[in-house]
């Protein structure tokens, strides 16, 4: 039997020139303007968005999306350990 091996463990896996997460806003800008009909307005828009993430990614360390996500107030997980993002001064 023949096994694929990876080359990094903690890589996404990729799909031609992208990884899986770069590769969703284009998928979806295609999927979306077939149904409304703008099939190229919105797959290039998925591209762009791609760039820009692509080249936000390389300037920022790892984790920095779900850092800012969390800062904003998006709830990623329900959990009890996590404090409320908008309270920004801690009384002991």
């Amino acid at each position: 039997m023949e096994y694929e091996i990876p080359q990094g463990i903690d890589d996404p896996p990729q799909v031609l020139l992208w990884n899986l997460n770069e590769l969703a806003p284009i998928v979806l800008g295609l999927v979306i303007g077939m149904i409304t009909g703008n099939a190229m307005l919105l797959t290039a828009g998925g591209l762009i968005i791609t760039h820009i993430y692509r080249r936000a990614g390389a300037r920022s360390p790892d984790g920095h999306i779900i850092h800012l996500m969390y800062w904003l107030g998006v709830p990623l997980r329900k959990t009890v350990t996590l404090p409320n993002t908008f309270v920004r001064i801690f009384v002991p």
